[in-house]
């Protein structure tokens, strides 16, 4: 019985620690389910590692797909306003591009390719090529 409340108290500061606040909007799990990805970023203090990825250290946040180990690095985000402007480059090295993500509300985001490699995810066995803006929604 012990060990059933130590796991659920672990579980519970666990879930804490992903807490969005409302006053740091660029420190969020945000996601989309039509494309099955997700964002995760704190443009803030930069520490975000990704999953198995360790090696590269604390970023700003990563573009990752749901089931899958592939992400897109934030490698730069500079935020003004309701809006941050990104750097992204594949987990390869081999794509790189420049983005937007904007704040509409407190639930609802907006990414936007500016320039750059198309961004691009695996998706069954093949690479599904996203649409230049998606809305993404906090989790």
């Amino acid at each position: 019985m012990n060990k059933l409340i130590a796991f659920a108290v672990g579980c519970m500061v666990s879930l804490g620690a992903f807490a969005q606040n409302p006053s740091e909007p660029f420190r969020a799990y945000l996601i989309n389910k039509e494309f099955d990805i997700f964002l995760h970023i704190n443009f803030y203090e930069q520490d975000v590692t990704v999953p198995g990825q360790e090696l590269l250290g604390q970023l700003p946040g990563y573009l990752g797909k749901n089931h899958n180990p592939f992400a897109w690095l934030i490698t730069s985000a500079e935020v003004k306003g309701h809006k941050a402007t990104l750097q992204l480059v594949n987990d390869y090295g081999s794509e790189d591009l420049t983005a937007t993500l904007t704040r509409k509300n407190d639930s609802i985001y907006v990414l936007k390719q500016e320039s750059g490699s198309p961004l691009k995810v695996p998706s069954k066995g093949k690479w599904l090529k996203l649409p230049k803006t998606l809305t993404l929604q906090r989790k």
